[in-house]
């Protein structure tokens, strides 16, 4: 298997884990997002794991992608689920998923090409995307119910180099702010943050001080909107000013 589509793999373990033990009553507990519970979280994901499928069968079948009203259809039938079974079928789903990308034979993997969300991309492409939205939502979980909880290193590894891309579509820019230059570990990298005239995040080298140094597990959610006060590990150093800037400029998506 490629990195990428062994870390899904991975997090699909890690989400089945955290959500199968739950009962009924946990299952409607608050999620991080104040406006879902984790039943809501589990029905995104098993919702988003219909929609990939469409996407993976347009790439095999060299047929054209799912559309809006396509997706507005999987969400109805999602919401209209008890909490328990979205739960139960959001496992059920992602594993559906996974496997099906798992299973298509090495020779066919480099034909598969599929237009999504305004690019083409490749399998590994779709199973990256699907990456970061799944182990980031899987956070959202696992931390209402551990709150020391993390996201999965394999992804976090992944993940990272992705903020660049991510960030031009999570940003809401803050006027005036100063740039910030942003040292991350586990693993090592260092971007520079613009505000002017788009957000801009950017892979630097050469840098010879950081205004932040965080690990990347933590800028990663920083940049996903789940960086707060609450939730910020004791390593992360610097200036505070910049980081109140940048928990502004990412407010979640």
């Amino acid at each position: 298997m490629s990195p990428v589509i062994d870390a899904l793999r991975q997090s699909q373990q890690r989400f089945a884990s955290v959500v199968s033990p739950l009962g009924d009553t946990a299952v409607r507990d608050r999620s991080y997002d104040d406006e879902w519970s984790i039943a809501d979280v589990a029905s995104h994901l098993g919702s988003q794991a219909e929609i990939f499928n469409l996407f993976l069968d347009a790439g095999i079948d060299g047929a054209e992608p799912p559309d809006h009203d396509a997706f507005l259809a999987i969400w109805d039938r999602w919401n209209a689920k008890p909490p328990a079974e979205q739960v139960a079928d959001s496992v059920a789903a992602n594993e559906s998923l996974v496997a099906r990308i798992e299973g298509i034979p090495v020779d066919e993997r480099d034909a598969f090409a599929v237009e999504m969300f305004g690019a083409t991309r490749d399998l590994d492409g779709l199973a990256a995307m699907r990456l970061s939205e799944h182990a980031v939502h899987t956070w959202d979980i696992a931390v209402a119910l551990d709150p020391e909880a993390t996201v999965s290193p394999e992804a976090v590894d992944l993940i990272v180099d992705t903020l660049p891309a991510t960030a031009s579509r999570a940003a809401k820019a803050g006027a005036g702010a100063t740039p910030v230059v942003v040292a991350t570990t586990e693993p090592a990298r260092t971007y520079r943050v613009t505000f002017e005239p788009d957000l801009s995040v950017q892979l630097v080298d050469g840098v010879a001080a950081a205004d932040l140094t965080l690990p990347a597990e933590a800028f990663v959610r920083l940049v996903y909107g789940r960086l707060d006060p609450s939730h910020t590990p004791s390593s992360v150093s610097g200036d505070a000013e910049r980081l109140r800037d940048l928990r502004k400029a990412f407010p979640g998506f």
